[in-house]
């Protein structure tokens, strides 16, 4: 059976115990959001999601650091790793994914090729957050195909994720 990740993702959320999950976006201007809600039923496991573009907004709607932020043009590790833990904490939600890159080149910042950063937040027992984290590179991706991209392989990452989950891994 050839499942959409969509689908997939459903059926994995679905299974006990129920698992649900929220979105922080910055590069894929709501493409996450829109591939989780594509499977019917998604209201029962996605609770939300925020796109935030800018500074302020990753600042203070998910808690993002300022200073570290500033000096990276929004585009780190770490700033992923802060948009995942804080859409957690905006949604109460047991998981989240975040998105923040370069969907086009940037002379100006030494870019040559698009590229992201995503997380992975992981509320578990206790409230221990686990994060995992990476990048993503699109060398020749035009800006809607960069953006199409990222989204897929974040939500494929949570689809990878919940397997070995759901597997006892």
């Amino acid at each position: 059976m050839n499942l959409t990740l969509a689908e997939e993702l459903k059926k994995l959320l679905g299974k006990k115990p129920r698992l649900t999950v929220a979105v922080a976006e910055s590069l894929t201007a709501g493409r996450v959001q829109a591939l989780i809600a594509s499977a019917s039923g998604a209201s029962d496991y996605f609770l939300g999601g925020l796109t935030a573009y800018s500074l302020d907004q990753k600042v203070r709607q998910l808690g993002v650091t300022r200073a570290h932020a500033r000096k990276c043009h929004c585009v780190s590790q770490q700033v992923a790793v802060e948009m995942a833990v804080g859409a957690c904490q905006v949604f109460g939600s047991d998981l989240a994914l975040s998105t923040t890159g370069y969907a086009e080149p940037s002379r100006a910042d030494g870019v040559k090729d698009p590229m992201a950063w995503w997380a992975l937040a992981h509320v578990k027992r206790g409230g221990k957050i686990a994060v995992v984290s990476g990048t993503v590179e699109l060398p020749g991706a035009s800006r809607l195909e960069a953006q199409q991209r990222v989204a897929e392989t974040v939500v494929g990452v949570l689809v990878a994720h919940l397997r070995g989950l759901r597997a006892g891994k």
